[in-house]
């Protein structure tokens, strides 16, 4: 069930331009950490002007209809008008509808931004009715384009991850049981994924973990909102000045140890037929999903290896033009779940995984990213990620996709290696 439509305030939001602010993992909100960053690109919130969550089957349609709203009734000062100006939300949603899970959009207070060489800072408000100008969240002074005070970063914390709804043997069983499936017909690809759990001690600062993964992984957009962090190496989509972009991928495969090795890695993954089978279900979905609103969107003829740090990934770029307006938080909805989080037929996958997996995914494999006011943005499938809750547990997932000829014993190394960037972002015990 939907839940009642939130309240939607009006804001007063101003952007000015500033001096370099330095590294944005490195300055986060301690108690409330917000980021989107990949390579020069990155907005940094701080504090909450409007958090707005949402439930249920229409939590997307939802956010899209009370983020129109939100921008109508706002007074925006905008001289830079560019990519993360103006008015902006951190966002994440639930992979499933009935996951206990909230999905939100959340109006920081203050957000810091860079770009292209350029920096600026925005301040968002509530106006005060009575006076039209903008007032404070806990504070009365006026706007001016310095800078939040930050704590510094603390030690990186130690966070033992261990299986958590799944034990290794577990999830190898329900891998066969996901290949039976595809050899009877019932479906061609399914995704099932597994979960490790451990608790952040007491004093434990996950900015640090944060900015290391932002360190560690400059090509993956690296994100933290409402307690959800990660890594991504995957594009959902994004929407700049109507046109539509994605990065899909699906399939993958372990870095080797050395020069040769490894580009006998990525050889062996762009020749395989079981990799580019699972790829192909995915590029499918996302163009199928992106017709109706982009006749003419296109993938990329041939797939690439992606190289990360610790894998190869299979990867096709999507791109178009809009036909109808829609919005980046339209689209989300329009694509997800998609066959590289989900499988193939999607509505027969996303069955068999609620029935195999015995754990709620929460917000892993669902959108995570942000929105502007012109409703562009940008917005990453949440994997290679981890929640933190209030109580300090931490929650990880990764997956696989399975295919007619998937090894259940193969698939659970490729989890493993997907589980490498949360775990390694979190100091060892010894």
């Amino acid at each position: 069930m939907t839940e009642a439509a939130p309240q939607i305030p009006a804001l007063t939001v101003e952007t000015s331009p500033i001096a370099d602010p330095g590294p944005l993992a490195a300055h986060l909100d301690r108690d409330r950490p917000l980021l989107w960053r990949r390579r020069g690109f990155g907005i940094r919130g701080h504090g909450e002007a409007v958090r707005l969550e949402f439930s249920g089957e229409q939590r997307m349609t939802d956010a899209a209809a009370a983020w129109k709203q939100l921008v109508a009734a706002a007074t925006i000062t905008d001289p830079l008008r560019v990519p993360g100006t103006g008015l902006v939300a951190f966002g994440t949603f639930t992979f499933a509808a009935d996951s206990a899970q909230t999905s939100v959009l959340i109006v920081p207070s203050v957000v810091v931004g860079r770009a292209e060489g350029r920096f600026w800072l925005t301040r968002i408000r509530q106006t005060d009715a009575s006076t039209g100008t903008g007032t404070g969240t806990g504070t009365d002074e006026p706007f001016a384009a310095d800078l939040p005070a930050t704590e510094p970063l603390g030690t990186r914390p130690h966070v033992a991850l261990t299986p958590g709804s799944l034990s290794p043997e577990g999830y190898t069983k329900i891998v066969g049981e996901g290949v039976r499936r595809i050899r009877d017909g019932l479906l061609s690809k399914v995704v099932l994924a597994r979960d490790l759990t451990g608790r952040l001690d007491d004093g434990g600062d996950i900015r640090t973990t944060i900015a290391t993964l932002a360190d560690g992984y400059p090509d993956c957009w690296t994100f933290a909102v409402d307690g959800f962090f990660g890594a991504s190496p995957e594009t959902l989509v994004g929407v700049h000045s109507g046109t539509v972009t994605a990065r899909v991928l699906a399939g993958s495969a372990a870095r080797g140890t050395d020069a040769a090795s490894d580009l006998d890695a990525a050889t062996a993954l762009a020749t395989s037929t079981k990799d580019q089978d699972e790829h192909e279900f995915a590029v499918q979905s996302v163009l199928s999903s992106l017709r109706p609103h982009s006749r003419g969107v296109v993938a990329s003829e041939t797939p690439f290896t992606l190289k990360l740090p610790n894998l190869w990934h299979l990867a096709s770029d999507v791109e178009g033009l809009l036909d109808d307006g829609a919005t980046s938080l339209d689209l989300i909805q329009s694509l997800h779940p998609t066959a590289a989080v989900a499988g193939t037929p999607t509505p027969d996958a996303v069955r068999l995984l609620g029935e195999l997996e015995p754990f709620d995914r929460g917000r892993y494999a669902g959108p995570v990213g942000w929105v502007d006011a012109d409703g562009d943005g940008e917005w990453a499938v949440a994997l290679r990620s981890a929640q933190l809750d209030a109580d300090g547990t931490v929650t990880a997932w990764a997956g696989a996709g399975i295919v007619a000829d998937s090894v259940p014993e193969q698939e659970l190394v490729e989890t493993r290696m997907k589980f490498r960037p949360i775990a390694d972002a979190f100091d060892p015990a010894e």
